[in-house]
């Protein structure tokens, strides 16, 4: 059951989230009218699909929906190392279903090519939306999937008011983006990146060893962080 919570939520993730950046960022009707929604709008995408994903399954799985989140569980020892590899294949399959629905919805529209479209995906250097180098994308990739990961650990903490967890999540993410989106797209999660890296192909393959890597050392900083300066003794919090 929680697998398939966590499966369940990375598809919607990146269903709503991608989804918003494919199909909404920047679009017109078919008389010409202008109907995107911006940075803004994908930022805000984002953070109301995890709100809504965390408060539906979180009594489940956790409502982790990310590798990243759920390594830095694991380290801060938050969640049984055991688990860790069931979490991240259940989000990557939610992750790959999630973004062939979406080059499926897409691919209705004439002229769509999700290598030439960048599909969402996340990149650096020619491919990043604002030229930014990859240590750049290196950086902000890993401090800010830090800051998810701490704002997660910290939410979610036994002591924290359950109600608010899935609203403190969902604002911090939508924040990240809002500061990210035009250095790379926005990773924080390996698989939102690995999903839609698949269907574009090429080099969005090959710049995709970043946008894994990167949260996973962020979010397993942001875990050693909260066991060492949160976590009293006698206490799994």
């Amino acid at each position: 059951m929680k697998l398939a919570a966590e499966a369940i939520g990375t598809f919607v993730l990146v269903l709503g989230g991608c989804g918003a950046a494919v199909l909404a960022a920047a679009t017109t009707t078919t008389d010409g009218t202008a109907v995107g929604i911006g940075y803004l709008g994908v930022a805000v995408a984002f953070g109301l699909t995890v709100l809504a994903m965390a408060a539906t399954f979180g009594g489940v799985s956790g409502g982790h929906f990310n590798p990243a989140v759920s390594l830095g569980l694991a380290v801060a020892g938050r969640l049984p190392w055991r688990d860790l590899p069931g979490y991240a294949l259940a989000q990557v399959v939610g992750a790959v279903a999630g973004a062939a629905v979406l080059f499926t919805v897409a691919s209705g529209r004439p002229g769509f090519d999700a290598a030439t479209s960048g599909f969402a995906t996340n990149g650096y250097g020619e491919r990043s939306p604002a030229g930014y180098s990859l240590l750049a994308a290196l950086v902000v990739e890993v401090v800010l999937t830090a800051v998810f990961v701490l704002v997660v650990l910290g939410a979610t903490a036994p002591r924290a008011p359950k109600a608010l967890a899935p609203v403190a999540i969902g604002l911090a993410l939508t924040l990240i983006h809002l500061v990210s989106i035009p250095v790379d797209n926005t990773s924080v999660n390996p698989a939102r990146s690995l999903g839609p890296a698949l269907f574009a192909g090429g080099p969005a393959l090959e710049q995709l060893w970043l946008f894994v890597l990167a949260p996973l050392v962020g979010a397993a900083l942001a875990g050693a962080l909260h066991a060492g300066l949160f976590r009293t003794p006698g206490h799994r919090d």
